[in-house]
């Protein structure tokens, strides 16, 4: 037996697998094997990508000892959207056109690579400026903007993510779905387990906020965070040389 989008429909079926039909000239088994073992496949495989430690990580780690909960909440949401944009251009097609594009590619790249490495001094800067609990006590509540610029940037600056999402999404692409509706609900999968993640970084953070109180402890967390940001900016930059 199969079924029809208006058979989904009537039917109950769950909106994901309504999207996947398509239109009523496409059908799938029902049950969805289709559908279903893909997208399982691919929760996995961004589990384990997002679990990874990197970028976004170290952004949050950071963002929740100086700026508190909000705003690592705000600049996780901010990394969120990135992927969520380079997973619709991946299933547009212009991840694509960028990836071919050697000029396009290089001043993304470059322009993420300078933006890391801006934040980076950044942070040393503010670590050698924070000599007070005065001056790395609680922000504006209004940082949370800045930080989910700030995630946002840093994802949207960052071809490799575009080339990630280019290169992982065919893969798991359902029999007979469409390319942009199929990268958006995987792209969705992803933000959901990015944002558990990002919780789970808050609540550590939290749980060891006596301690990141302390002056000495921030000024150190500056001082590496600064480091990893500068070194994830050369490694950016350095990876037109192997391309």
């Amino acid at each position: 037996m199969r079924v029809t989008l208006r058979t989904a429909r009537r039917c109950g079926y769950p909106a994901v697998l309504r999207i996947y039909l398509g239109d009523n000239s496409r059908s799938v088994p029902v049950g969805c094997p289709s559908v279903i073992e893909p997208m399982l496949a691919f929760a996995l495989v961004a589990a384990v990508v997002t679990v990874t430690p990197g970028l976004d990580t170290v952004l949050v780690l950071r963002t929740a000892a100086v700026s508190g909960r909000r705003a690592a909440l705000a600049a996780g949401a901010g990394i969120n959207m990135g992927c969520f944009v380079w997973a619709v251009a991946s299933g547009l097609s212009i991840t694509a056109v960028l990836t071919a594009s050697r000029l396009a590619y290089d001043g993304l790249r470059w322009a993420g690579a300078a933006y890391l490495c801006w934040l980076g001094f950044r942070a040393l800067w503010t670590s050698r400026r924070a000599g007070t609990v005065a001056e790395v006590g609680p922000v504006p509540a209004q940082r949370a903007v800045v930080a989910f610029r700030t995630g946002l940037a840093t994802n949207l600056l960052n071809p490799k993510v575009g080339v990630f999402y280019l290169s992982i999404l065919p893969q798991f692409l359902p029999e007979n779905a469409s390319p942009v509706l199929a990268s958006v609900t995987m792209a969705l999968i992803h933000n959901l387990e990015g944002l558990a993640w990002f919780a789970l970084l808050v609540l550590v953070v939290r749980g060891a906020g006596g301690l990141i109180n302390r002056p000495t402890v921030r000024r150190r967390l500056d001082q590496i965070v600064g480091v990893c940001f500068i070194g994830f900016g050369l490694r950016l930059a350095a990876e037109g040389a192997r391309r």
